[in-house]
């Protein structure tokens, strides 16, 4: 069944503050059903370094983690799922131990320097390695230094792009080698051609 965003994320007690301040006419048609990755959803999740993951706890308190890697690490799969290889950390185990009660999660991916954020819903499974060799390859970043301990598949339930209103941009030390590439060749042509010229009147001088 096809879920919108708002149909897992507007209980009871949200519709009703919705109600009281008055923007609940603005959600009304926002229940449409965003369960399937579009070539730009996909672009973006394979873009991103990084990204937030919430899980719900046996006592009922949520548990946000940080989960990072090379750009790309997170895989589309097909366009509900996506996977990535769990790597060893903190070994506190408290997202991995929480899915095991409940696999619900919500996951936020942020794009800083182009103020663009992408909100989801997803069920999570986790994978031994060797459970599922191919997919293990698929998940696998080649060159990154750190031990892979499962891969977690996500399943879709639904997604939705965020305000960008309050995202400050921010940019990663290659974005901004990028950006400042043509001033730093610009810099080192004009430094050859300085020590070319002073070599040549140091010369003119010597003669």
């Amino acid at each position: 069944m096809a879920y919108g965003f708002l149909e897992i994320a507007a209980t009871a007690d949200v519709r009703a503050v919705q109600a009281e301040m008055g923007s609940a006419r603005s959600w009304g048609d926002a229940d449409r059903a965003f369960d399937r990755f579009s070539p730009g959803e996909a672009a973006f999740v394979s873009a991103r370094d990084s990204f937030f993951m919430a899980s719900v706890s046996q006592s009922g308190w949520p548990y946000v983690q940080h989960r990072g890697g090379p750009p790309g690490f997170v895989k589309i799969i097909d366009d509900r799922t996506l996977a990535l290889a769990d790597y060893r950390g903190n070994r506190q185990y408290i997202s991995v131990g929480n899915f095991r009660g409940d696999d619900r999660a919500a996951l936020i991916f942020v794009d800083y320097a182009a103020r663009r954020r992408l909100k989801m819903f997803v069920r999570v499974e986790a994978v031994a390695l060797d459970a599922d060799p191919e997919l293990a390859a698929r998940v696998a970043d080649a060159g990154y230094k750190a031990k892979a301990e499962r891969i977690l598949r996500l399943r879709l339930a639904a997604f939705d792009w965020n305000c960008p209103q309050h995202i400050l941009p921010r940019f990663t030390e290659s974005e901004i080698a990028d950006a400042v590439r043509p001033v730093t060749e610009r810099l080192e042509a004009l430094e050859k051609e300085n020590a070319e010229l002073r070599a040549q009147i140091a010369g003119r001088k010597g003669s």
